[in-house]
């Protein structure tokens, strides 16, 4: 054993720690990618028990404004009321099929008289490829929209731009744009509405079941940790032989290493029996 002494140095303990280091930093990007995986596993839940459900009025589902809960996500709600139209917010940097584009806001008051926000739809950029091109307009007068439940988003640098373009569907800043109460807590991403318009904005697609490549991203990141231990041993052991390259039994193992690479065809041997062959 006093060969591998050199390992007790204070040199290799410094390697140990930063394979260890390093270890950690893998552990927690893995367990980072499995929370990741778990959020859309759920979230996959929620779409198979709440896209196709039958719509449940909007006053029922959520009696107070700041009413949510994530469970309830997709859920179809019903509501009969009017547009505001007037009042017609732009959420900016939504792409759709990789076109630059806008999701279309409109607030939507209900016979209640609670004010519900409906995202109506995607819009694109205009030719001048900068400002969004003309939305279509929502109908007039009493309408019935059925709507799935979506939570407001969480805000994002830059905020509102001055001509009122929104960088999310923050229902708080909607709230202060709208200067009245809201419903604080989700929106409606429009699925239908009764009459119907000639022209909407482009309706949203169903989403998909796919909880992405969060689990082998997680894989990946302990296989990493462990090649950070395996190089710290290839390297020990690489060290032990070089100190140890005078010993007897070290010249043996040396020697027999030798014989193995020698036994073992080279490049230049299999292309020449692949000749031979033909």
């Amino acid at each position: 054993m006093s060969g591998w002494r050199f390992v007790l140095s204070a040199r290799w303990a410094r390697y140990l720690l930063l394979a260890v280091i390093f270890a950690l930093a893998c552990a927690g990007l893995a367990s980072w990618q499995l929370a990741r995986r778990d959020e859309k596993v759920q979230e996959i839940r929620y779409i198979q028990q709440n896209y196709d459900s039958p719509p449940t009025p909007l006053a029922e589902l959520l009696p107070e404004r700041d009413d949510y809960s994530r469970a309830d996500e997709w859920r179809p709600v019903v509501l009969t009321g009017s547009y505001q139209g007037e009042d017609q917010l732009l959420v900016r940097n939504r792409p759709k099929d990789g076109d630059g584009g806008f999701e279309v806001l409109v607030p939507f008051r209900t016979d209640q008289g609670a004010v519900f926000l409906i995202d109506r739809g995607w819009i694109p950029l205009a030719s001048d490829g900068s400002s969004p091109s003309e939305a279509p307009p929502p109908p007039p007068g009493e309408v019935t929209v059925v709507a799935r439940l979506k939570g407001g988003e969480p805000s994002l640098p830059g905020g509102t731009t001055a001509s009122g373009i929104l960088a999310s569907i923050q229902l708080s800043e909607v709230e202060r744009l709208l200067d009245e109460p809201i419903y604080s807590a989700a929106y409606g991403l429009l699925d239908s509405e009764d009459p119907a318009p000639p022209e909407r904005p482009a309706a949203a697609v169903r989403p998909e079941l796919d909880e992405g490549p969060h689990l082998s991203y997680a894989l990946q990141w302990v296989i990493f940790a462990l090649i950070g231990f395996g190089g710290l041993a290839f390297a020990i052991r690489q060290e032990y032989r070089y100190r140890n390259a005078d010993e007897p039994e070290e010249q043996e193992r040396a020697a027999r290493r030798a014989q193995r690479r020698a036994a073992k065809p080279t490049d230049d041997d299999v292309e020449d029996a692949l000749l031979d062959r033909r």
